[in-house]
């Protein structure tokens, strides 16, 4: 197989077994189980080199390639590559093969990933790909994945996206017509998620909370209705506000707090949110990462901010002159609320009527 022979392209042929891309004369890949190199001795071969050499080659290996079209160079593919979020052996060996394998490493933080480089003995370059420098960096990228390199995305912990940067390059290599490949692997939304005893028939992942208590409210208000299991993560010392604002409202559901995951000091708090809310204020000083999954909501169920709204409409209507019937009824109609729940609401208002 290491034979080297003259062919009239003035070159040198020399089979492989393995693919040695880009091969052919003009770069081209062609669809065959061997493969073949062409390297000019004098000057740049003439435009029918690759047919001559292929002939050439043809007769010494004695297989037929008449009729086979080469096709041209394709691009790169797009890794979307999660890391562990706590626990560095929660990497899969694919994902380790991949980052070992790929051209460059765009990474959130080149610092974190490098503690993964030195674990696993991955050698590959790595550039910095996060919120400041995506919308420069996503064109670099993009020209390589063209050119025929083939990349990976990493964020800091976790899967890449997942309140992490990323949108505009997937988005651009779909567009560009680049393969784009996601990899399983860890995720603290699902990990929490799973462990949290809530039901996930159906959740929803909100990311991160608004950061200032209007925003966060307003947040909250338009997932009020939403039966699925919400999860956010949030920042540790935002956490109590953002229990606070949920408990006001959501109302007081079920909740669970996922701290630390995968780590040594990995911590679950189950309850209800006003015993969250308890808990956190006993605590004071809260650490590490947060991952808060909330129950959906119950149909009729009310918010504590509806039920003092509607406690203030119910001694109104009480001052109005209205019955406890008529009172009742127009809880049911204004609050969507089920007749025991509007009928509670009634009597705990009661003294303030005639």
């Amino acid at each position: 197989m290491g034979a080297r022979f003259r062919s009239p392209a003035r070159g040198l042929v020399q089979p492989c077994i393995s693919p040695c891309g880009p091969t052919g004369i003009h770069g081209t890949r062609y669809d065959l189980d061997l493969w073949w190199t062409i390297a000019a001795t004098y000057r740049r071969p003439r435009r029918n080199a690759s047919r001559l050499g292929r002939q050439a080659w043809e007769t010494m290996m004695g297989i037929s390639t008449v009729g086979v079209q080469p096709r041209q160079h394709q691009c790169g593919t797009l890794y979307l590559v999660p890391l562990p979020i706590g626990n560095l052996r929660d990497i899969t060996y694919r994902a380790v093969d991949v980052l070992r394998s790929v051209a460059v490493v765009a990474a959130e933080d080149t610092r974190d990933f490098h503690r993964i480089q030195r674990e696993y003995s991955i050698g590959t370059p790595a550039v910095s790909y996060h919120d400041h420098n995506e919308q420069a960096r996503a064109p670099e990228l993009i020209a390589r994945l063209l050119a025929g390199e083939d990349v990976a995305l990493v964020s800091d912990a976790g899967m890449p996206l997942i309140s992490d940067p990323g949108y505009r390059l997937v988005a651009a290599a779909r567009d560009a017509g680049i393969p784009v490949t996601s990899l399983p692997g860890a995720c603290a939304a699902v990990t929490a998620l799973a462990a949290s005893g809530l039901p996930v028939n159906q959740f929803l992942f909100a990311g991160f909370p608004p950061r200032t208590t209007s925003a966060r409210r307003r947040y909250f208000a338009e997932l009020r209705a939403n039966p699925a299991t919400l999860v956010f993560y949030e920042a540790p010392h935002r956490l109590l506000e953002t229990c606070r604002d949920a408990l006001a409202v959501l109302g007081n559901r079920n909740a669970c707090l996922a701290r630390n995951l995968t780590k040594p000091h990995e911590r679950y708090q189950h309850g209800a949110l006003d015993e969250l809310v308890a808990a956190l204020e006993a605590e004071g000083d809260v650490r590490g990462e947060v991952t808060l999954v909330i129950a959906g909501a119950v149909a009729g169920e009310m918010s504590l901010e509806d039920r003092e709204m509607a406690a203030i409409a119910v001694r109104g209507m009480f001052e109005d002159g209205l019955t406890s019937r008529q009172v009742v009824e127009r809880l049911q109609a204004e609050y969507g609320l089920k007749r025991r729940e509007a009928y509670e609401i009634m009597l705990a208002n009661q003294a303030t009527g005639p």
